[in-house]
């Protein structure tokens, strides 16, 4: 039912402009490659492992071929010709004798050797993306044997201490309180870590390190959980950052349901090369997509920078580019957690409404993704009771506008780590409003032409002439002049641009092949 009244040409025109604006950045991913692109191209075709100093194998092999042919090849031909030079079928062997230096990396001139060379490559990275169709497969027949959460939205709780033999009783007993949805933030700076940890970790700060190894421990423990409560429970990571592509490719491999996967975060909030950024999202969400697995975007992060009521057509605009984005990489609708914010100073006269005005159109604007509805954070004060109430407000909102993800809101936000039992009285309150008004959407109709109404025909108007502007300027120079979240980001700086290479005319990469036929 459409509650807004929203002219179906403006809706349009919109989406035609966001892909106008976003095709030039589609153009620059599909001719262009990173150092963790092929790491993960690798990492699917089987490197395992780390050397002794904690750099993993996959690390040393890709520097190795870099150094001796450059990165617009591709790595896939020059290592498996030398795979076979060597006489070796194991790539992580291989990985540890380049990094000793008794391998020497080339392009083969003759035919025979391009294609024996591919042909290796190809069995090696579908072997990969077998293991991935595998997960997915398991993820559909535990979600039929367990069942689903009963309700909408899902509930989305945070665990966070930095120890991953400490997270997973706490996340578990998150899921006994009522979590459907158990996101384990990563360590304050893993973002910029060119290399992902090996093995199980206890030492993160402020979050517990992404590695393989912590993907498959808190796997099999929800998975425990799962059966004891007879519903699946579903676990959420973070690809993004200059490892997004790997830390994909491990979250296929260790059946992650959904992962935090923003086109611009990296960019805006961690100063991560928007060229890099763009290529590896790129391959991170068609990773996503054979995994069956669903993105999170980060628009709410643009409202803890910018006013939330002055720049909310810009979490629009975001919103827009991040559909446009996943459609093209092969992420169906289900699959699109489009992020927005309650973060609308409550000082303000009419907040209430006009928070409704902006959640309400982002469910019209995206009637089949499922959306994650993100609590308050930016104006709680430290004050827990008027915290909890606020989160409550935010909570209903959820419920009147019909979100997909609800992320659970702490009282004691901007406090402290939430305590165990912090997270309870959160829960509570998410159980009290959806129990007692989880299907008032079906009631809830704004007055026509109404304060609501006009509110959101407002923020599309201005999220058109946003991206009106955006199409002329061009999506790089957009974001280089701080039209997200305030952030000035050109595209010739930030971290990991070194590690960006356009493709030679003979560039050939297995896992994008497969992907996308």
């Amino acid at each position: 039912m459409r509650k807004l009244g929203l002219d179906p040409e403006v809706v349009r025109r919109a989406r035609e402009l966001a892909a106008r604006a976003g095709q030039p950045v589609v153009d620059l991913a599909r001719s262009h490659t990173t150092v963790s692109v092929e790491r993960a191209v690798l990492r699917l075709a089987g490197v395992r492992g780390a050397d002794s100093d904690g750099i993993p194998w996959v690390n040393r092999l890709v520097d190795a071929v870099r150094a001796d042919v450059g990165l617009g090849h591709g790595v896939a031909v020059p290592v498996f010709h030398a795979l076979a030079a060597e006489g070796l079928d194991d790539v992580t062997v291989l990985a540890q004798k380049a990094a000793a230096g008794a391998v020497r990396f080339a392009v083969p001139e003759k035919k025979a050797e391009v294609t024996a060379a591919k042909r290796a490559a190809r069995r090696a990275a579908n072997a990969g993306l077998k293991v991935v169709d595998r997960r997915r497969v398991e993820r559909d027949r535990l979600i039929k044997r367990y069942g689903d959460p009963p309700r909408r939205p899902w509930i989305y709780l945070i665990v966070a201490t930095g120890d991953i033999y400490e997270d997973i009783p706490q996340a578990q007993a998150a899921a006994r309180a009522g979590a459907d949805v158990i996101a384990v933030i990563r360590s304050t700076g893993q973002s910029l870590l060119d290399y992902v940890p090996e093995g199980a970790t206890r030492e993160g700060f402020a979050g517990t390190y992404a590695t393989q190894e912590n993907f498959r421990l808190m796997r099999a423990a929800l998975d425990e959980s799962s059966k004891e409560l007879g519903r699946y429970v579903r676990l959420t990571n973070y690809a993004s950052g200059l490892c997004m592509p790997e830390i994909a490719a491990l979250a296929g491999l260790e059946r992650l349901d959904m992962m935090l996967n923003d086109s611009m975060y990296g960019i805006l909030f961690r100063d991560i090369n928007p060229i890099r950024t763009f290529v590896d999202q790129r391959f991170s969400r068609q990773v996503h997509a054979r995994a069956g697995i669903i993105i999170n975007t980060g628009e709410d992060n643009y409202l803890t920078t910018a006013d939330a009521v002055e720049a909310a057509h810009t979490v629009t605009v975001s919103q827009l580019l991040n559909e446009f984005f996943a459609h093209e990489a092969g992420l169906e609708d289900w699959q699109l957690g489009l992020g927005h914010a309650f973060e609308i100073n409550p000082e303000l006269p009419e907040s209430f409404r006009l928070e409704l005005a902006h959640a309400l159109l982002a469910r019209e604007l995206f009637p089949d993704a499922p959306l994650k509805w993100m609590p308050p954070t930016k104006h709680m004060t430290g004050d827990v009771f008027r915290g909890n109430l606020l989160d409550g407000f935010f909570n209903l909102v959820g419920a009147l506008t019909g979100q997909g993800i609800l992320l659970v809101g702490m009282m004691t936000e901007a406090v402290v780590t939430p305590w165990l039992s912090d997270r309870d009285i959160a829960l509570q309150n998410v159980r009290y409003v959806l129990d007692g008004a989880g299907n008032l959407h079906e009631d809830f109709v704004p007055a026509p032409g109404g304060f609501i109404q006009q509110r959101a025909h407002s923020v599309l108007g201005e999220a058109v002439e946003l991206l009106e502007r955006v199409v002329d300027d061009g999506m790089l120079n957009a974001i280089a002049d701080g039209t997200f979240g305030i952030m000035k980001r050109p595209a010739d700086r930030g971290k990991g641009l070194d590690g960006v290479a356009k493709h030679d005319a003979d560039y050939f990469n297995p896992v994008t092949e497969a992907l996308e036929a």
